[in-house]
Parts: C-alpha cells; sequence; structure tokens
C-alpha cells in the first residue's frame, strides 16, 4: 500500500504539463487560466512534496511499482535524497512562478512563458523522483530541451542565442554519457531499477566490481561535470543573462544541480571507483576557486551571481568527491534557497550593498593581524568542533571541508582587523564567525542523520585521496591569502592588469566558442 501511494508523487509533474499545454493553447496576453492554473498546480506540488516527506517518514524508503513495462514506464522513488529535492523544486517552483505572474505583466507572449517554466519543473521533478533509469535519463534530457527554449525566449535577443547553442552542444554531450553509463548499468546489476542497482552496488567492494561499473561510474562523472558548468565548459552559464530574470533563478537554484543530485543519487555506484570520484574532486575543486576569483572582479550583479554559482557547483562536487554526500545534499538544497533569492531581489541589490558596513581594505595589511585572524578562526572550528564531537569521529572529508571554512572565517575576521580597529564590529565578527562554525557542524550532523538510510558514509581516503585534499586545502589557502592582499595592491599596473583578464575568465571561454564555433552567425537566406 506504501509503495503505490508513493505513485500519487507523479500527480505533480502530470499538473504541470497540463499547465504546459494549457500555454501553448493560450500563449498570449494575461491568459487568466493559465495564471490560475500555474499557481494551482505549485501550491498542489508542494502540497504533495509535503506529503512524500511524510510518507518517507512514516515507511521509510519506498520505489513505487513501474507505471509501463520492461523496464520502460515511470516510476518514483521516495528517499531522504528524492523527498529532500522534491521539497525544494516545488517551493521554488511555487516562488519563481508567482513572481513571473507580475514580471511578465503585459508581455506579448506572457502564457507561453508560464507554460514554458511550468514544463521545466515537470521535467525537473521527474528526474529528482525517477525511480528507473529510463525515466532518469527521459528526465534529464526533457530538462535540458524545456530550458532550452527559455534561453531563447527572446530570439530577437544575439547574445542569449550564442550561449543557449554553446549550452545545448555541452548538454547534449553530457546527454550522451548519461544514456551510456545508463546502458552499462542496466547490464553490470541485470536491472534498470535505481533502489535494486543502489542496493547491489552497496554490497561490492571497489577491488572487485566489474570494469563495467568502473566505466559507467566514469560517465556519471562526465555528465555531472557538464550539467553543472564546470571549467572548461562553464562558459554559457554567465551568458544566459539576457533571459528573464525567473528563468535565472530557476536555473541557478534548480536545475544547475542536476548534475550534484546525479552523483549523490548513485553514491553507492561511485564509490566502487575512486578515480571516478578524485576526477570530480580535482575538477569541482578548480572550478570553485576559479569561478569564486573571477567573480570578485565583475562589476554585473547578475554577472558575478554566475560566477558565485559555477563556484558553488564546483565547491558540491568537492563535496562529492571527498565521499561527503550528504553534505553535498545540504550544500544544494542551501545553496538554491539562497541563489533564487539573489536573483529575484537583484535589483535592489544596490541599495543593500549602500547600505552595509564596508571594511577598509586600502590600509596594507599587517603580519600579526593575519595571524591572529588565522589563529582565532581556528580556536573558533577547534572549539565548536569538539563540541559536537568531531575529532572522535575522524572523518577525513568533513576536517577537509571544515578547514575551508576555516579559511573563510580568518577572511572575515582578517577584513574586522582592517585598518582602524573597533571593539564593536570586531565583536559582531567573532560571533558571526562562531555562529557559522555552530551551523556548519549542526547542519552536517542534520544532513547525516537524515540521509543515514539513504547515502553512504564517506570512506577513508586512499593516498592519491589525501593528496587531493592537501592539495586542495594549500590551494583555497593561498586564494584567501591573495584575497586579503589583493585589494591594497590594486593600485599596482601587475595587479590591474591581472584584474582585466581575471575579469574575463582568463579568455577560456573564448577559446571554447572558437572549438564548437558559437560565435559563427548561421548564412542567410538570398531567397
Amino acid at each position: 500500500m506504501p509503495s503505490s501511494l508513493a505513485a500519487l508523487a507523479l500527480l505533480a509533474p502530470a499538473l504541470l504539463v497540463a499547465v504546459a499545454l494549457l500555454g501553448m493553447a493560450l500563449p498570449g496576453l494575461r491568459p487568466h487560466a493559465v495564471l490560475l492554473a500555474s499557481r494551482l498546480a505549485t501550491i498542489a506540488g508542494l502540497i504533495l512534496a509535503f506529503l512524500a516527506a511524510a510518507l518517507v517518514i512514516a515507511h521509510g524508503p519506498l520505489t513505487s511499482k513501474l507505471i509501463g513495462s520492461s523496464g520502460l514506464g515511470f516510476s518514483v522513488r521516495l528517499d531522504a535524497v528524492s523527498c529532500s529535492m522534491f521539497l525544494l523544486v516545488a517551493f521554488i517552483g511555487l516562488i519563481v512562478i508567482q513572481y513571473s505572474r507580475n514580471y511578465l505583466d503585459g508581455d506579448a507572449r506572457q502564457g507561453a512563458f508560464l507554460g514554458g517554466l511550468c514544463l521545466t519543473l515537470a521535467a525537473v521533478m521527474l528526474l529528482v523522483l525517477a525511480g528507473n533509469l529510463v525515466q532518469l535519463a527521459a528526465a534529464w534530457i526533457a530538462t535540458s530541451l524545456s530550458l532550452h527554449r527559455l534561453l531563447v525566449f527572446y530570439r530577437e535577443r544575439p547574445a542569449a542565442l550564442i550561449a543557449a547553442r554553446k549550452k545545448f552542444i555541452t548538454a547534449r554531450i553530457g546527454d550522451a554519457c548519461l544514456i551510456g553509463a545508463c546502458v552499462l548499468l542496466a547490464k553490470a546489476f541485470g536491472s534498470s531499477d535505481i533502489a535494486s542497482i543502489l542496493a547491489q552496488a552497496h554490497q561490492l567492494d571497489k577491488d572487485t566490481s566489474s570494469a563495467t561499473t568502473h566505466i559507467a561510474a566514469w560517465l556519471i562523472g562526465f555528465a555531472a561535470l557538464l550539467k553543472s558548468a564546470q571549467f572548461p565548459t562553464h562558459g554559457w552559464l554567465p551568458e544566459v543573462m539576457e533571459t528573464p530574470t525567473p528563468v535565472s533563478a530557476l536555473l541557478h537554484a534548480g536545475i544547475i544541480n542536476a548534475g550534484g543530485f546525479l552523483v549523490i543519487r548513485f553514491a553507492e555506484v561511485m564509490l566502487l571507483s575512486a578515480p571516478s570520484l578524485h576526477l570530480i574532486a580535482i575538477v569541482g575543486g578548480f572550478t570553485a576557486l576559479f569561478g569564486g576569483v573571477v567573480m570578485l572582479t565583475q562589476t554585473s550583479v547578475k554577472a558575478s551571481l554566475a560566477w558565485s554559482t559555477i563556484a558553488q557547483m564546483g565547491f558540491m562536487l568537492l563535496q562529492c568527491g571527498f565521499g561527503a554526500f550528504s553534505i553535498a545534499l545540504l550544500h544544494i538544497v542551501a545553496h538554491s534557497l539562497y541563489k533564487a533569492h539573489a536573483f529575484l531581489s537583484s535589483g535592489s541589490i544596490i541599495e543593500i550593498s549602500r547600505s552595509a558596513w564596508k571594511p577598509d581594505m586600502l590600509t596594507k595589511p599587517q603580519a600579526g593581524r593575519i595571524i591572529a585572524s588565522l589563529v582565532l578562526a581556528l580556536l573558533l572550528y577547534a572549539s565548536t568542533g569538539w563540541l559536537f564531537g568531531m575529532f572522535t569521529e575522524k572523518s577525513a572529508a568533513v576536517i577537509s571541508l571544515g578547514a575551508i571554512l576555516i579559511m573563510g572565517l580568518s577572511l572575515l575576521i582578517a577584513e574586522s582587523l582592517q585598518g582602524r580597529i573597533e571593539a564593536r564590529v570586531i565583536g559582531r565578527i567573532v560571533l558571526a564567525a562562531g555562529a557559522a562554525s555552530c551551523a556548519y557542524f549542526l547542519l552536517q550532523k542534520g544532513a547525516a542523520a537524515l540521509t543515514a538510510s539513504t547515502l553512504p558514509i564517506a570512506p577513508p581516503p586512499d593516498s592519491a585521496g589525501v593528496a587531493i585534499m592537501v592539495l586542495v586545502i594549500v590551494s583555497f589557502a593561498t586564494v584567501t591569502l591573495l584575497q586579503i592582499l589583493a585589494p591594497t595592491r590594486s593600485v599596482g599596473r601587475a595587479w590591474r592588469i591581472a584584474r582585466v583578464h581575471l575579469a574575463n575568465g582568463l579568455y577560456v571561454n573564448a577559446c571554447f566558442n572558437r572549438l564548437v564555433g558559437a560565435l559563427r552567425r548561421p548564412a542567410t537566406s538570398t531567397h
């Protein structure tokens, strides 16, 4: 009976598809039926997401019966991962649809736009709820294709067409990787049911798993990197700002997370291939550093947010590469909520920035103050970590990611020590840093407990994994130090030149443009 109830979750994407069809029938200005239906469908979707979560809490992980035959059809997998993502997508979808009702008011194609949004939301829901490989792959592709229609909603904007073309090419390569992975997984485990595959993978050892499983893990990793706009195929993401703001919010807060969700969903399979996780950690860690540094040089609010998303997706995949899947899932939820709010409120960011306190960054930082900020950050981290029992768990992944948190805290404290020292400001910063440390460990504990029955615990790293962790920590420490020193040296010629190159992303995107021929205009007809 509970497994039959799980299938009711499919009503949410079904209602959204119905709204999309209604939008196709009424694509024009202020279609009352589409406006009302989109609101009701998203509210119903959120209610169904809560009911699905309640069902899992009451009965544990569930998989509905296949609605179809021979492995082809629809089925729902409900567990901590899918329910978290279902709730997230339903909530963000409700907010974005409500925002779009006002944002697109007066647009000649308002009905078509709302229909496109609902279709994209339906595809994402089918993806996160997928109980079998066929549905997963189909929803993955459908999400990309429906998003493409939204990216080129204003076809008169050449920049939007170029960015969407690059996204289209990258996405098709990712689709091929995922389809290949699904075929290999079905062959290796003799089933297309995701729950069955994960259960069998859990019983295997990475030293005895087949070559087919290893190749499938590599393909999953490649698909995730391509979907999440990781270096060097990241260039399309900052260029899709020509699309309406609701699309940007949905893309950056929801769809871009699909790569990380894929790795988390197949965590048991990924643990069978340590090299695939190493690849994800290396590419994700580099992208996090690269995107974060480039973000600091942007002058446009939306461009800065786009580079922030690239960096955040890199850091999330770094967590996956370390095997910290529960933390990565928590990262997805937190980043999505933050980024949706950031894009939808981007119009007021200038006023917020003007009213915010800013440290004196032009005063040359003193070595003693930098060391003091690092020591204070270490003390805060160590004390909170001891309170939450971090040192008894001895999780290399948690400790490594916590070390990166220390650098963020030390940067925050170092900024408060710039220029004239004010006790009030320092006290507030220290309290904020302490609260951030407590939040990190508290949320980490909560995420681990929530996903204990679904996601595996991060295993001890091998020698290559340890080397990658050390490299990542040293790299983040170096960038943190440069971030402290850079503002005081911004007047220097070398730093100004470096800033120009960084603002252009070191021209990696220009090379990608030439590679895919995205800048070549289609030939015009002579007829």
